[in-house]
Order: structure tokens, then C-alpha cells, then sequence
């Protein structure tokens, strides 16, 4: 068992109420953009508990990982009360066991500030081979602002973080997209300059 599967079995059950003020405040307007435009067969990797399911696509038919077995079972409570179609499988997003090009585009909700960074450029390069040519990865994380008074409260909170989820602000995920053979078609901060969507695609050839 892993380090991280067992940080996330281990919060699970208060992982919805402690990411409660975050997800009302601050994350739920932001799904609905991370799957603007996508459709057909999607991943969502790093499903958690589930948060991403209402806002799936109707028109895509979605397979979510999660290397905590406590988290997909709250998933999966989730997905019952909301009635969609969803297969949740547990699985290491370094390690997909899925065929190549399986999925038509990729989503990842603050997966990579969990990742540590040896792990990295193996779960892009997983993503990016499960990804079918011209689909798009489309990956939400955090990065530490370069306002002083934002960063500093950042910083205060970095301790916390790391304990409860395993998670750090500045994995800085762009550094390894070209050696993963990803392409970064755009970067956008859709909450202050904290939370960034990286929309990547596989390269060609």
C-alpha cells in the first residue's frame, strides 16, 4: 500500500466535509469549465469522492481512477445519488491499465499537487498514452501566488495541507509536459493567480 492510498483512506471520510468551504467557496464554479466542450469517452483521473460526477458531460461516457478504495467509496455513494452512469475503478494513475488511445479527452482535479515529483512525468506520460491523437488533457492545480499577502497565507497553510492530503502548491506540472510528449495549448488561472487549468495534447509524431 502506498503512501498516498493510505493518507486518502485515511481522510476519506472527512474529506468532503473538510474541502467543504473550498468547494462552495471556490471549486464548484470551477468543474463545470474543466469539462466545457469535452465529449465521448472521458477519464477522470484522481476521481476522489466523486465531486466532479455532477458536472460530467451528458453526451460522454466517463470511467473514473482513484488509488484509494476509501475514496471511491464515497465516489460511489456519490454516484448513486446523483443517478449517472460512471465506472469507478481503483487504479494508480502511474500505472493505467487501460489500452492505448482509450479516451477521447482527460481530466485531472488537483491530482498533481498530491503527486510527489518523481511522480510526475510517469502519470503525464500514462495520461498522455491513454489519450487518444488530437483528444485533450485538461489538468486543475494550484500554484503559489505571486501576491505577498496571498502567498504568505499559502504558506501558513502549506504545513496543514501536506499532513492532511499530501499536498504541496508548487509542483509546477509544466515543467514535464514536453518530456511526457504533451503539448501545452493554454494556460488559464480561473481563481485569482492560485488555480490554473493546464490544457494539454498529446504531440504528434
Amino acid at each position: 500500500m502506498s503512501n498516498k492510498q493510505k493518507t486518502y483512506d485515511r481522510v476519506a471520510r472527512l474529506y468532503d466535509i473538510l474541502d467543504l468551504p473550498f468547494e462552495h467557496g471556490r471549486y464548484k464554479r470551477l468543474r463545470p469549465q474543466l469539462f466545457d466542450g469535452l465529449r465521448g469517452a472521458l477519464l477522470d483521473a484522481g476521481v476522489g469522492t466523486g465531486r466532479n460526477i455532477a458536472f460530467y458531460p451528458a453526451n460522454s461516457d466517463v470511467t473514473g481512477v482513484d488509488i484509494s478504495p476509501a475514496m471511491l467509496g464515497r465516489a460511489k455513494m456519490r454516484r448513486a445519488k446523483l443517478g449517472r452512469a460512471v465506472d469507478l475503478r481503483e487504479m494508480d494513475v502511474t500505472g493505467l491499465t487501460f489500452a492505448d488511445h482509450s479516451f477521447d479527452g482527460v481530466v485531472s482535479t488537483f491530482l498533481f499537487c498530491v503527486l510527489e515529483a518523481e511522480l510526475q512525468l510517469p502519470a503525464l506520460r500514462e495520461l498522455r498514452r491513454v489519450c487518444r491523437p488530437g483528444g485533450e488533457i485538461r489538468i486543475l492545480e494550484y500554484c503559489l501566488s505571486q501576491n505577498p499577502r496571498r502567498r504568505f497565507i499559502m504558506r501558513m497553510w502549506a504545513p496543514w495541507v501536506r499532513w492532511v492530503y499530501g499536498a504541496t502548491f508548487d509542483r509546477n506540472t509544466e515543467q514535464y509536459l514536453e518530456q511526457a510528449g504533451l503539448e501545452l495549448v493554454k494556460t488559464q488561472f480561473l481563481s485569482h493567480d492560485i488555480i490554473k487549468l493546464l490544457i494539454v495534447r498529446p504531440m504528434v509524431g
